[in-house]
């Protein structure tokens, strides 16, 4: 369950792993841990930042870590609430020095419910780390899934804010980006009539906007896909990449905004074949972007990426890595840093006679159009 973050001259990169021990409660006691990869290629050496038997371990919503500039840094994982299969909250903790010391855990949501709430996505605000995530709160009572943000301050203090949206898919992830204009998140909603599309809602001056459709695909399914969307921005320039099965073919797309995700363009179909989805996207310096995802094979999958631009033209889909349809092969995460350089995290799975799961990370390396 990797999950990797870009610095100024960098990447973070965190992941889980089973720690060999048995808690008190006798179960099997998880560690989340993280290391910082300097633009050499250089690994700091691996620290936990927590480890626990009631942690809620599951292979699509994991922890992640992240970066708001001078030393500053975020991080969140997932501990059970109750006795519920979903009863979980999300724990947030802060770092103002690099990771050489991190603030007392705290949950991040304030209505003590024993419900889902997870999926979270991080992003820099000028008081702390803003977050948006999946809040299961009025589901207990038949109510539905929400999307809620809210604030980490640099201390480690929280804030729960704000209702997003009243009625979302229950287990996709989500994704936020900061543009020139404020924030933008984007993530799976829900229809009364079950049409689950991937929406995006905007923060400008403070204040969070109404959310509104990427793109119609039409996608009725009366169960949620666990397959949640992806979006980086740059400058005024925002993509965002998402997994669909509308009518019935699966297809992974990428759709472009010029003015901070305020309207979108025309999807663009990037795969050619069978995909499973689990995207990832970053922009790149000429205005186009890289996608990420894993197609199925006929007795495993690969991670495969495409360059897109905003224009519809495409470039040759090249495969990056052989990795597994399971569930266990989780998603791959990628991230650019300030320097430009993109690094992709994955887990390759283990098995029986197989070894243990390992995670993986490699450089992507993108030639530019001349004069990028």
């Amino acid at each position: 369950m990797p999950f990797v973050a870009g610095t100024s001259d960098g990447f973070l990169v965190s992941w889980t792993e089973p720690t060999g021990e048995v808690g008190a409660g006798g179960m099997e006691e998880f560690a989340v841990r993280w290391a910082a990869l300097d633009r050499e290629g250089n690994w700091s050496e691996p620290r936990t930042l927590a480890a626990s038997d009631d942690f809620f371990v599951n292979w699509a919503d994991f922890p992640s870590i992240a970066y708001g500039g001078e030393g500053r840094m975020a991080a969140h994982w997932l501990a059970r609430s109750g006795d519920g299969t979903f009863d979980y909250d999300v724990v947030v903790s802060t770092s103002t020095d690099g990771g050489a010391s991190w603030s007392e855990p705290r949950i991040l949501h304030s209505d003590g419910v024993q419900a889902e709430h997870g999926f979270l996505s991080f992003f820099p605000q000028a008081d702390g780390f803003g977050a948006v995530w999946l809040d299961g709160r009025e589901m207990p009572g038949g109510g539905p899934m929400t999307l809620r943000a809210g604030l980490v301050e640099w201390d480690g203090a929280t804030r729960d804010l704000d209702v997003l949206d009243a009625r979302i898919c229950e287990c996709c992830q989500t994704g936020a980006a900061l543009t020139d204009e404020g924030v933008v998140v984007v993530y799976r909603g829900r229809s009364a009539d079950e049409i689950r599309d991937i929406h995006a809602v905007r923060q400008v001056d403070g204040r969070w906007e109404a959310p509104s459709p990427v793109h119609a695909d039409g996608w009725n399914i009366a169960a949620c896909p666990v397959n949640g969307p992806a979006v980086a921005a740059r400058g005024m320039e925002v993509v965002t990449a998402w997994f669909t099965g509308a009518e019935e073919i699966p297809r992974v797309r990428v759709a472009f905004s010029s003015d901070a995700g305020a309207t979108w363009g025309d999807a663009v179909q990037v795969d050619d074949g069978a995909p499973l989805g689990r995207v990832d996207v970053v922009m790149l310096p000429d205005q186009g972007a890289l996608v990420v995802w894993l197609e199925a094979g006929a007795d495993d999958a690969t991670l495969l990426a495409r360059r897109v631009w905003p224009d519809g033209r495409l470039a040759p889909i090249a495969e990056l890595a052989g990795t597994s349809g399971a569930r266990a092969s989780g998603f791959p995460r990628m991230a650019a840093s300030e320097s430009g350089r993109i690094l992709l995290a994955w887990t390759e799975p283990g098995g029986a006679g197989e070894g243990e799961s390992a995670v993986r990370a490699g450089w992507v390396e993108v030639e530019m159009e001349e004069g990028r």
